[in-house]
């Protein structure tokens, strides 16, 4: 597939800038795959839309505060993204403006939110450049990385929501970029379709005989890289550590054998049940997954999906069209941005049946 088919136009103003503080009071987009029919609701009548033995394939991975700011001893200032913890117990890390740092030299993680300015900084050793952006440091401290990260660290919103390092929105985004049944820490982005489920409609919806099982799928950086091969099918996909535990898997076959419907909430979700599907049900496991789903794909376990409305160019909206028609997804796509929807991370939301 030519990468090409899968771009389009949005206005700079449909992109969400802020969360609506009322988690399910976001649109809601039900679009039928097999008629194309298009239905406009909210994100709260999602009860009305599921059905009794339906089963939510929810991801409870948890962000850590993963982007952080640190200074060279010359004064320059680096912002940086944690990664992953390597078998050496080295950060894996992007870093910017990091251009004349060098292996080996010193540098010092702050915090730029601190109230007391005075705090002291933790020096930090650049170990091994990998290139592409990344590299190896090594924090001088024996506390473990979520430790050091809650303590420095600030949420990584992606680069399209702007944010000053330096003012209060931090308080807002550090939970609200978080779904309320994350557990599991470990994702550098938000799963963002669970964004909209608050726990009152999670427990309506459960109170209604919709099953919720729990995966996880930790998000990395590569979730939402733009594919620069003129090919989607060379695009190197990036790996993602994945679980789901017997007691999860045992829901959603459960489901599978009553012929209820798998509603996985996320491209996430998606990407670990068709992972771990062997025939018409589910093994329990764990591992990393590179699956990349393409048009033509045939899904095993997924029978509906809930997701956002995701950029142009990228993996993300290479499997909703996957899932429903590269002609289907870009004409709801295109009807979306008529009807203003909010687009990306903190944007509307889309159940695609």
């Amino acid at each position: 597939m030519n990468i090409n088919e899968l771009d389009y136009e949005l206005p700079e103003s449909l992109i969400a800038q802020q969360a609506l503080a009322d988690r399910a009071a976001s649109r809601l987009m039900v679009l039928d795959r097999t008629s194309g029919d298009i239905q406009h609701r909210h994100f709260g009548d999602l009860s009305g839309v599921l059905e009794a033995g339906d089963c939510l394939a929810v991801n409870d991975s948890k962000v850590i505060p993963a982007r952080f700011f640190a200074r060279r001893k010359t004064g320059g200032k680096i912002e940086g993204l944690f990664l992953q913890i390597n078998e050496e117990g080295l950060w894996q890390v992007m870093l910017k403006n990091a251009s004349r740092l060098g292996e080996g030299e010193t540098f010092y993680l702050y915090n730029p939110l601190a109230e007391n300015k005075d705090l002291p900084a933790l020096a930090i050793v650049a170990r091994e450049k990998l290139g592409g952006g990344i590299w190896l440091i090594e924090p001088d401290s024996p506390d473990d990385y979520l430790d050091i990260l809650n303590r420095f660290g600030c949420t990584p919103l992606p680069p399209y929501i702007r944010r000053n390092p330096s003012d209060r929105s931090e308080n807002f985004d550090r939970p609200r970029y978080q779904t309320v049944y994350a557990e599991s820490p470990g994702s550098v982005a938000a799963p963002t379709a669970g964004l909209h489920f608050n726990n009152e409609l999670l427990e309506k919806l459960q109170n209604g005989g919709i099953n919720i099982a729990h995966l996880t799928l930790h998000v990395g950086l590569g979730t939402f890289k733009p594919v620069n091969t003129e090919k989607l099918e060379d695009h190197p996909m990036h790996s993602e550590k994945y679980r789901l535990d017997e007691k999860n898997a045992e829901i959603i076959n459960q489901t599978l054998r009553n012929n209820g419907r798998v509603v996985a909430v996320g491209t996430t979700s998606v990407r670990t049940l068709e992972t771990l599907a062997a025939g018409d049900r589910l093994e329990a496991g764990s591992g990393w997954t590179k699956l990349l789903i393409t048009p033509g794909y045939q899904f095993r376990v997924t029978d509906a999906m809930l997701t956002n409305f995701h950029l142009p160019r990228t993996t993300l909206l290479a499997l909703v069209c996957a899932f429903a028609g590269v002609e289907t997804i870009l004409r709801a796509y295109r009807q979306a941005i008529e009807e203003k929807y909010r687009f990306y991370s903190y944007g509307d939301a889309m159940l695609i049946l």
